[in-house]
């Protein structure tokens, strides 16, 4: 069992940045892949950035560029760095669990946490 606790959520201004981290329990938060979605107000939930347990990297079209996932192992902690944020960025966001990144990208993840809302006011 993997619990999942999401912090960093907040109000922005569109332009500034934000960074979120998720802090795993269990002790074998170094074999996931791990990836951070989104669900804005009336959407579907979609990946936004992925890390495998190797370290290699998965973003989303939307962000690519603005948008950075790191993990550290040795604190069970994953990170995304999110800069120039935009109005369409507001949504809540959760971390994942999971065997994949590419499990990931069709939504399927082991543990989810609960999400922190960002919202970005232009």
């Amino acid at each position: 069992q993997v619990q999942l606790v999401e912090s960093g959520g907040g109000l922005e201004q569109a332009g500034d940045s934000l960074r979120l981290s998720c802090v795993a329990s269990g002790r074998t938060f170094s074999s996931y892949a791990m990836g951070w979605f989104r669900q804005a107000l009336g959407k579907e939930r979609e990946l936004v950035a992925a890390i495998s347990s190797g370290g290699s990297t998965y973003y989303a079209g939307s962000v690519k560029g603005r948008f950075t996932t790191s993990r550290d192992n040795a604190k069970n902690t994953l990170y995304l760095q999110m800069n120039s944020l935009k109005f369409d960025d507001t949504a809540v966001y959760s971390c994942a669990a999971g065997t994949s990144i590419g499990a990931m990208t069709s939504r399927v993840a082991n543990y989810w946490g609960q999400g922190t809302q960002v919202t970005v006011s232009s």
